[in-house]
């Protein structure tokens, strides 16, 4: 199926194909004409499938349809609430590139940055707002943002949401919008309070389920090494010197770790940048957008990162540390393999680390193979890591 038979309009298909759209999805291939006939979703897709153009464009069709758009100052009228900046960031971008020929506006606001160019934005009349709920709430309370007219509201990501602890603020949030709306809930897994949730938010939906929960992307090639803590910087030296690895997102378990990675691979002349929580907005992003653009070749991230960073033909993910939660190392993977391209995940685990190995194992219903050749890891190792 090509994106003409989904009956998208004329000036979203025309955005779509400057950016190269021309086959969807499958999430997209089912979600679209659903929502564009005004009925709840709840769509259960692993990151990586399409899932923001799912709900991104038939927003924009239905808002540019609505004749109330036509005069008047502009109101919100579809909310994307979304549980990370960069997550807010990258919606935000894809909104940019759809709505160019539509006359719609959108707006992104999030935490961590002065509000100034937010509330500017949010003066001048938004159609669609994406944002964290921190920073949503934090604007409604200063009377910046009301939820009076909102005809579509978007939960995206809302296992991670809840994850993360902001099931009061959601609640808060749901409590403050119209009752008659169209709600989209979006999920990469269905754990039970995320099936609680959505059979308390939204009306009759249907839900949309691409993949497996939790099931990993084919063409993302898993393996594994069986390594002590020690030994893991030599080891990720040694792969990081292979020019067979064209990009690479390093996932470590701290912060603290992360620049440590980072101070330890520039003593071998190997450049990289860390994102993560302690870090400002400012350095989040530029860390970001050179990983994006290939200045940098090695990002290393804590999980704040494993969700909401697309990054075209990302060859290597690595687990530096292996995740205590099994959801996580789906999510983290789920950053190579995207669009049906190949990619890699490696992982390094500790003996401390089997257990979380064998969750993982257990959750995606397959043995991830073993590396057994490790030799002379430690003759590129930096001096004092630990």
């Amino acid at each position: 199926m090509n994106l003409e038979k989904l009956n998208i309009i004329t000036p979203i298909l025309k955005a779509l194909t400057a950016e190269g759209y021309t086959i969807p999805t499958p999430i997209q291939e089912q979600a679209i004409p659903i929502i564009l006939e005004g009925k709840d979703l709840v769509g259960c897709a692993q990151t990586g499938t399409g899932k923001t153009a799912a709900f991104a464009v038939p927003i924009l069709q239905i808002l540019y349809k609505d004749k109330s758009n036509v005069r008047g100052l502009r109101t919100i009228k579809a909310l994307i609430l979304t549980p990370t900046r960069e997550l807010a960031v990258q919606i935000g971008e894809n909104l940019a590139a759809y709505e160019i020929h539509t006359k719609l506006k959108h707006t992104v606001v999030f935490g961590g940055v002065s509000q100034v160019h937010q509330t500017n934005a949010l003066r001048a009349g938004v159609d669609i707002l994406v944002a964290t709920p921190g920073r949503l709430l934090d604007l409604m309370n200063q009377k910046y943002i009301k939820l009076d007219h909102i005809k579509i509201f978007v939960l995206d990501e809302a296992d991670r949401m809840l994850d993360m602890g902001f099931s009061h603020e959601v609640n808060k949030i749901i409590a403050r919008l119209p009752v008659k709306r169209q709600t989209l809930l979006f999920s990469a897994t269905m754990p039970a309070e995320i099936i609680k949730l959505a059979d308390t938010i939204l009306n009759n939906p249907v839900k949309v389920e691409v993949t497996a929960p939790s099931s990993t992307v084919d063409c993302v090639e898993q393996t594994v090494y069986l390594i002590d803590q020690m030994d893991k910087i030599a080891l990720l030296i040694k792969l990081l010197k292979s020019r067979s690895i064209d990009s690479a997102l390093v996932f470590t378990r701290t912060k603290n770790r992360a620049d440590k990675v980072v101070k330890a691979l520039a003593k071998v002349g190997i450049n990289a940048q860390a994102i993560h929580g302690d870090k400002s907005q400012g350095a989040r992003q530029l860390a970001l957008n050179n990983f994006k653009l290939k200045r940098t070749r090695v990002l290393i991230a804590t999980d704040i990162a494993s969700r909401g960073i697309d990054v075209q033909e990302l060859s290597h993910v690595i687990n530096y540390d292996l995740p205590d939660v099994p959801e996580t190392y789906v999510h983290r993977i789920g950053r190579t393999g995207r669009a049906g391209l190949g990619g890699t995940a490696v992982s390094f685990c500790d003996r401390e680390e089997r257990e979380y190995l064998r969750a993982i194992e257990k959750l995606i219903s397959k043995k991830i193979p073993i590396i057994k050749d490790q030799a002379n890891l430690m003759s590129d190792a930096g001096e004092g890591f630990i």
